[in-house]
């Protein structure tokens, strides 16, 4: 997938900057082009020659080079690349970015750039969670820059937590997405489903739960951008539409239920709706009102959406993933959900009022399928969804049938 492309490589200050090398390595392993640009942070860690050395190209990191610039090099070094790679990519380069700051090759370059840009955070983990960062990063992602990492781990300053940036393997892998994005899928449907349901309990009130949808939209944004002709049915949210994403707005379990069996045939279907479980027997066509004494309602079950589609006959989707939102005994739990669904895969995520979970922007999964238990590290939403997205496509590229 990089054969013939060109990678124009950003590598700003951090310890990590080491990882630049072997990146370099294997993306001219795998027969793809690399030219560095180098930070004055980014050489305290790493060496042009060592740059220039293992991509066999030029190292560029001065903005005032007169020989550079006289061809405009910062707009040449971005237009002539097919992807733009920061890694490491430090606090302050992010917050450039997010800025529009332009005060060194770099921060220019990428100001001067419509190429798409993937990033490799590293940092210690205070300024990773400090809400200057995450705020850079919150509008760095609404512009459309890709992102990968950071890791959770033991960190060169002694502390531990979110801020190591991902490895090479890692890397790589985030790149040929890239460049397989919009073909992977080509030619395959998929339903994902979303957000909370609400269940009426008179014409004002009604049942909900806290989940925010983030997760279910940033799956089928995913799986659209490798190809696959998606159908989005979520619940209330507020957040707006997946680009390119067939989307259909219901409110309560019955309607996500019809609405997804309107959807079949599909090869995959994802089920990350919080769905209520319970409904009202009968909702109140008129406001109850207050008398005195709380109202007594009486709860019916809501459908089982996931175990529909898991038991779907014929229109059964090839591969069925469910979530599992659990505040204790998570994968005990989760385990027992997909044998007791049916369905092929459960993502299991702790959505305890410490995890941040609902409503956040991270999450940290376990993919549970036959073969065991497949244990990420804590990602963003949406790199959580391009790495499920991903497994998906391995999946379904292998003439896999559970």
């Amino acid at each position: 997938m990089i054969a013939g492309k060109r990678l124009l490589l950003i590598v700003s200050g951090g310890i990590a900057a080491y990882k630049s090398l072997e990146l370099i390595r294997r993306v001219r392993e795998r027969g793809g082009s690399v030219r560095c640009i180098l930070t004055r942070a980014g050489a305290e860690f790493v060496t042009p020659l060592s740059l220039a050395a293992l991509s066999e190209n030029k190292v560029y990191n001065d903005l005032f080079s007169l020989t550079d610039e006289a061809e405009m090099g910062h707009i040449r070094l971005s237009r002539e690349a097919d992807l733009i790679v920061v890694a490491p990519a430090s606090a302050d380069l992010m917050a450039k970015m997010a800025t529009g700051r332009a005060d060194d090759l770099a921060s220019t370059t990428l100001l001067a750039t419509d190429t798409a840009v993937l990033l490799a955070p590293a940092m210690n983990v205070r300024m990773w969670e400090h809400p200057a960062t995450q705020a850079n990063l919150a509008t760095l992602r609404v512009r459309g820059v890709r992102t990968v990492g950071p890791n959770e781990g033991d960190m060169a300053c002694g502390e531990f937590g979110p801020g190591r940036m991902a490895e090479p393997d890692e890397i790589l892998a985030a790149i040929e997405s890239y460049f397989s994005a919009g073909t992977r899928l080509s030619g395959r449907r998929a339903l994902v489903t979303s957000g909370p349901t609400y269940e009426a309990i008179d014409p004002v009130r009604y049942i909900a739960n806290r989940s925010s949808g983030r997760q279910g939209h940033a799956i089928a944004q995913a799986l659209s951008r490798l190809g696959a002709r998606t159908t989005l049915v979520t619940g209330p949210t507020r957040l707006d539409d997946p680009a390119g994403v067939q989307v259909i707005h219901i409110e309560s379990a019955e309607e996500m239920l019809a609405a997804c069996r309107a959807a079949l045939p599909v090869d995959v279907a994802v089920c990350a709706a919080a769905v209520s479980d319970w409904r009202l027997a009968k909702p109140s066509e008129q406001k109850i009102k207050k008398n005195g004494a709380a109202p007594k309602l009486a709860l019916t079950a809501n459908p089982d959406i996931l175990a529909s589609l898991a038991a779907a006959g014929n229109s059964r989707p090839h591969l069925v993933i469910g979530f599992a939102a659990e505040t204790e005994n998570l994968i005990a739990h989760a385990t027992a959900k997909l044998r007791k669904k049916g369905c092929d895969w459960i993502v299991a995520n702790d959505v305890s009022p410490a995890s941040g979970t609902f409503g956040g922007a991270e999450n940290r999964v376990h993919v549970i399928d036959a073969a065991g238990v497949d244990t990420w590290p804590r990602l963003s939403k949406d790199d959580v969804a391009a790495r499920l997205a991903a497994r998906i496509a391995d999946h379904l590229e292998g003439g896999a049938v559970p």
